[in-house]
């Protein structure tokens, strides 16, 4: 399994985190369960806006083809007016995993 995290930070001054959690909810978590090799995601934020997106993918295969085919900058380009700064991307090998059952607001 791998993991793909992205770091961003929403401008909370020009929109806020609560619009920007539910566009994520409404349009990019749909598109990304349609992914082949798609295995779950965590989207952890700060009031002030500091956002980390882990998504975890069955291969590296499957979490590199989002990113060839241009999905993921298709997904994040849906946010380019909420950026501070360009998001950053980075991608992990699991290698150690407890996941819990999560409830969250919504």
């Amino acid at each position: 399994m791998v993991a793909r995290v992205t770091l961003a930070e929403v401008d909370t001054m020009r929109v806020s985190l609560d619009d920007a959690i539910e566009l994520y909810k409404a349009s990019v978590l749909p598109a990304m369960q349609k992914q082949d090799g798609y295995a779950g995601v965590y989207v952890l934020a700060t009031p002030e806006g500091k956002a980390l997106v882990i998504s975890f993918w069955d291969s590296e295969e499957a979490s590199e083809a989002g990113i060839a085919s241009g999905f993921y900058a298709e997904q994040v380009g849906k946010f380019v007016t909420f950026y501070r700064a360009v998001p950053g991307r980075e991608s992990y090998d699991v290698v150690v995993a407890e996941m819990p059952g999560v409830r969250t607001g919504g």
